[in-house]
């Protein structure tokens, strides 16, 4: 099915602590220029740790990490859900091209 032209690209996460407890989170940006689904999804994927896992803070994404840190279930990756496109309203300071770099730069190698 062909998607129409410029919608924006949901970008869905969680973390998961040892204890199994989730935080869900989403990031919504803009794609102006129409970037491939397909391209945007392969590139995350080939860039996650085990096929899974990115470290939030490399790529500059809200950290959804509890209120209470615990040493004893917490760590430092979030986990991948996936990506789809959305007529939700933009809600990153960041654009998709920039993330893109991110991942690019940041991600598993």
């Amino acid at each position: 099915m062909k998607q129409l032209a410029s919608m924006n690209i949901k970008f869905s996460y969680l973390y998961r602590d040892a204890g199994n407890y989730k935080n869900y989170g989403e990031v919504v940006f803009h794609n102006p220029n129409d970037l491939s689904f397909k391209e945007i999804e392969g590139l995350i994927r080939s860039k996650l740790i085990e096929g899974q896992w990115f470290v939030v803070k490399d790529w500059n994404l809200p950290d959804l990490h509890f209120a209470r840190y615990d040493d004893d279930l917490d760590h430092g990756w979030h986990e991948f859900e996936g990506i789809s496109y959305t007529n939700d309203s933009v809600n990153s300071d960041i654009s998709l091209e920039y993330f893109i770099k991110l991942v690019q730069e940041y991600g598993f190698k």
